[in-house]
């Protein structure tokens, strides 16, 4: 998966090994817009940096900040915007964290929370959400009609009263054109943002000018404004909080947190770049860089501004020009003062250089931010409306036209923003506005908990009957959901949730002592690639299924690039999903296969849960192959047993690997198929089909498959498709009917493949890739039970007939006589022996003359099979030699090997028309045995014959008698 804009990022291939001819693996930047619909991305500094700037710049910064500065003071006002900033930087720190939290689509804000918090917090937060937008829009509203109404009045105008009528008439006039821009189109929005941006910095470069220029009238002196003043500065240094302040609105005493409720609303506006996170080239990166700058500049912005209003306007002034001359403005005992600090609205526009510019700036904030709150209340209800969260508000899910507009859900904003405008006052509708949420993910836990304890006590602090009703009603929310329980899958807090189970119980399962009860083979299968052996994962799935571990281990002779494991990966896993096998896969590389394969056997599975049976292809081509390849195959097998690992090796006739052969998906099975595949939907890539600059050489790809049964590929397709070998693949009549499938579950119609060349496999050759998911014919599993393991050879078997797709096998148990004369007795005891074990049986056969001397043809075809290998008398010189048999190898072990032809013989006689056999695997021991002669003993045993399973467990006990 690639978010937007991975076709430009090098990769850390790209940049640490850059190949030669380098191929773009992840979308292009075509590929990408066409994804997202060809829309336009923004980068960090219009899609984040700018629309926070526009967004915490709002009405407070003009109409609230020289009153804050006026009842704290200019020590606890710089304090009061540090510990608003303080709040904002660490919910933005842990905002960044669950905007990375996958691609992000409709529903911004509440999107992110929900998909990454799950559906119960994210349709509490999200309900509150949308609410708290709509409530912003309106105090928005409200600070432009403020700012508009003073202008009227400083020019003589007024409506009714100059008051708040007026501003009820112009809030409601300003709404319904807010509106009606937004269900006309907002296409000007992204490109105005600039143009207001730039508004607002001319507007506060105007005051700080205007500051440091000086009053430049009696009038303005008489308003208060003296200049640059170090006794101001000392006199507004501490508080002054005034009871029943005019501007301040309360009903009660004015003080330090009545205040903070006041001007928290300018720090908020954090969320402007996180809502439009889908919108963003890079969101990982735009968001928190764009988010953290925009904090700190208003930080410092507002510290500057904090300094300056202290330093050049009194606290209280009449306005009277005739006070000028001796100083008396600022006595205000025998009349009322509307000017000054703690008076007066209308301080920066009285600074600033140019007026008109402060009530632009006020205008541009003001507009844009209640357009950005009416435009994402709806958008956002909307999302939380479809998600079906919440019974009773799907109406207002429905959208309209191309652009999926949310009129009804307009129709509730506007209602909503109406009833908060006529309020009229911006100190009572700020100190309610939740437009921060302390809501967190965990970034760092300790930095969210602090953030999480510090945004609850201020909540308190400002009004706590508001955070008390707000805590509940979220509470409310969340188990309404919970009681709901809404069929959602977003990767959130289930998956989480089941993470965290399996996690536990992979610990505690490491508490818990093995027992022979409890016993389940968990095997470890060296396929490759899972699409180039099917029969081998589909035999190992038969055992494992719903039952114990099952990994599928693919391994490299040459160290492999990430980007190249993972390709691997995915498409195993691919696969595996596709075939509905329940696996794990692991991918190792190492300096040779067999040193792959030992790490794989050392490190895979975790705790508990590793492997302890390692399922293996029979290398048929052990003959022909060179003798490193041989070596590294009977090497393998020594590394598992030094690892006191079962080992099984599963030898089908006609081979095991279907490497040459692709999977078609449902697209491209159709009659103009050109013979063209891709490896990525097909689950897997071929040696046809292979990039070579994206995957190893075809070589090191398959080169472990060469220890796996093979069809010779170099001899053609034709040769391939022209396989009918008759024990291998069950006839017309042995098939399952269709009932008989439906009964097991599986699919009817089997998938389509083809050759390289693009020609569609024959329906037999798909029968023998699939014959461990048919249903088997019927017939005996012979289990020739030569040496007790530990029952694993008996265990695996009984396994297999409680299968579905074995249930028409029985089993037939063949064990050796100790004793010629008393084989009644040993039956005797073998079948009471089989019954404590609980094994299922339909009949034990004892066999007396093991011991027999094999017939002289036999003896003749096998050493016809290992002449190649043997090594002429005048070049042994004592040495073993491991690439081929001596005359002393042959004489030390040919009790073993005449003992295999005799069970060569017996093969024949009883089992060559099983279903399947079942062997006990012969141990080569370390430095005794050579590997031709080990492999002439497995090729003499399974040498056409039906699937045969050679096992071997790891002589402890898997089968017990108690209960």
């Amino acid at each position: 998966m690639h978010a937007p804009g991975a076709g430009q990022r090098p990769t850390l291939d790209d940049l640490h090994q850059p190949p030669p001819g380098k191929v773009r693996v992840g979308p292009s930047r075509g590929t990408v817009e066409e994804e997202t619909g060809g829309e336009g991305k923004f980068g960090w500094v219009q899609g984040v940096l700018v629309r926070c700037l526009l967004n915490i710049w709002g009405v407070i910064l003009f109409l609230r900040l020289p009153w804050v500065v006026g009842q704290a003071g200019i020590l606890e006002g710089m304090l009061i915007v540090t510990c608003g900033n303080i709040v904002t930087t660490i919910t933005a720190l842990s905002m960044a964290a669950i905007s990375t939290n996958g691609q992000i689509k409709g529903g911004g804000t509440y999107y992110m929370i929900s998909r990454s918090l799950g559906p119960e917090f994210g349709g509490a937060i999200g309900l509150i959400f949308s609410l708290a937008n709509a409530i912003a829009a309106a105090m928005y509203i409200v600070g432009f009609c403020e700012s508009m109404n003073d202008l009227l009045r400083s020019q003589g105008l007024q409506i009714f009263d100059s008051g708040i009528n007026d501003v009820r008439v112009i809030g409601s006039i300003t709404l319904v054109v807010l509106f009606a821009i937004c269900v006309i189109g907002m296409e000007w929005e992204a490109r105005a943002q600039v143009v207001l941006l730039v508004v607002l910095l001319v507007a506060i470069l105007d005051f700080i000018i205007g500051a440091f220029v000086g009053p430049l009238t009696e009038e303005e002196i008489a308003q208060g404004f003296i200049g640059l003043n170090g006794t101001l500065f000392n006199e507004n240094f501490f508080s002054d909080y005034r009871d029943e302040g005019k501007q301040s609105g309360e009903e009660g005493n004015t003080g330090f947190f009545s205040v903070f409720s006041v001007f928290f609303p300018a720090c908020t506006g954090i969320l402007a770049g996180a809502n439009i996170s889908g919108d963003l080239k890079d969101p990982s990166g735009a968001i928190p860089k764009g988010t953290i700058l925009a904090i700190i500049i208003t930080y410092f912005s507002y510290m500057i501004l904090v300094l300056l209003s202290g330093a050049v306007e009194v606290r209280d002034a009449t306005g009277n020009i005739t006070q000028v001359a001796d100083w008396s403005f600022t006595n205000c005992t025998d009349t009322v003062c509307e000017y000054g600090l703690s008076n007066s609205s209308q301080v920066m526009e009285l600074v600033s250089i140019f007026g008109p510019l402060i009530f632009a700036g006020c205008f541009a904030a003001t507009i844009s931010s209640a357009l950005a709150s009416i435009v994402s209340a709806p958008k956002v209800f909307q999302a939380l409306c479809k998600d079906k969260l919440y019974p009773y508000i799907e109406f207002f899910g429905k959208g309209y036209g191309k652009s999926d507009e949310p009129y009804r859900g307009y129709v509730l904003t506007f209602i909503i923003v109406l009833i908060f405008t006529l309020i009229a006052r911006l100190d009572s509708i700020a100190a309610i506005t939740p437009s921060w949420r302390p809501t967190f993910t965990y970034y760092n836990k300790w930095l969210s908990l602090l953030g999480g304890i510090l945004c609850t006590a201020i909540m308190f602090m400002i009004q706590w009957y508001t955070a008390l009703i707000t805590i509940i009603i979220i509470i409310l929310l969340y188990f309404i959901v919970v009681y709901r329980k809404p069929d959602v899958n977003w990767g959130s807090s289930t998956q989480a949730q089941i993470y965290s189970m399996a996690l536990n119980s992979t610990i505690s399962l490491n508490q818990v002592e093995e027992h022979i009860k409890t016993f389940r083979p968990q095997i470890l299968v060296l396929t490759g690639a899972p699409y180039a052996r099917p029969p081998l994962i589909h035999f190992a799935n038969s055992i494992t299924k719903n039952m114990s571990l099952l990994i599928t281990g693919q391994c490299f002779k040459e160290m492999q690039s990430q980007r190249v494991r993972t390709r691997h990966y995915v498409e195993a896993t691919n696969w595996l999903s596709r075939h509905k096998v329940r696996a794990f896969h692991s991918i190792a590389d190492g300096p040779s296969m067999e040193m792959a394969a030992r790490m794989l056997m050392c490190n895979v599975g975790l705790g508990k849960l590793r492997p302890n049976l390692v399922l293996m292809g029979y290398k048929s081509t052990w003959k022909t192959c060179p003798a490193e390849e041989l070596q590294g195959y009977f090497k393998t097998i020594h590394h598992a047993f030094g690892l006191h690992l079962a080992v099984g090796i599963l030898c089908v006739e006609g081979g095991l690997d279907y490497s040459h052969l692709t999977e078609v998906s449902q697209d491209e099975e159709d009659p103009n198929y050109n013979g063209s595949t891709n490896p990525t939907s097909s689950g897997g890539a071929t040696a046809s089909n292979t990039d070579p600059s994206t995957l190893p050489t075809s070589t090191s790809t398959v080169s472990f498959g060469h220890y796996q049964n093979e069809v010779d590929v170099s001899t053609g397709p034709s040769a391939v498709v022209g396989y009918t070998n008759a024990a291998a693949v069950p006839d017309e009549a042995s098939h399952p009917s269709f009932l008989e499938n439906l009964k097991m579950g599986k699919k009817t119609k089997d998938p389509t493949y083809r050759l390289a060349n693009g020609e569609v496999v024959a329906p037999q050759i798909v029968d023998a890739m699939l014959r461990f998911t048919r249903k088997q014919p019927k017939g005996t599993i012979d289990v020739w039970w030569l040496y007790d393991d530990g029952g694993l050879t008996m265990l695996i078997p009984y396994i297999l007939t409680t299968r579905a797709s074995w249930s028409s096998c029985k089993l037939r148990v063949f064990c050796l006589a100790n004793k010629k004369d008393d084989l009644a007795s040993e039956h005797r005891r073998m079948i009471e022996l089989l019954c404590k074990f609980r094994i299922d049986f339909s009949d034990v056969v004892m066999v007396p003359d093991v011991t027999r001397r094999p017939k002289e043809e036999s003896v003749r075809d096998f050493n016809n099979l290992i002449s190649s290998f043997k090594v002429p008398p005048e070049e042994e010189d004592g040495v073993k030699t491991p690439e081929g048999i001596t005359e002393s190898e042959l004489v030390a072990l040919k009790d073993k090997t005449n003992r295999h032809i005799r069970l060569r013989e017996l093969l024949l006689e009883h089992s060559r028309n099983a279903t399947f056999i079942v062997m006990t695997l012969p141990i080569p021991a370390v430095g005794t045995v050579s590997a031709p002669l080990y492999m002439a003993w497995l090729e003499t045993l399974t040498h056409q014959m039906p699937p045969f399973l050679l096992l071997r467990g790891n002589q402890s006990s898997v089968l017990t008698f108690y209960s």
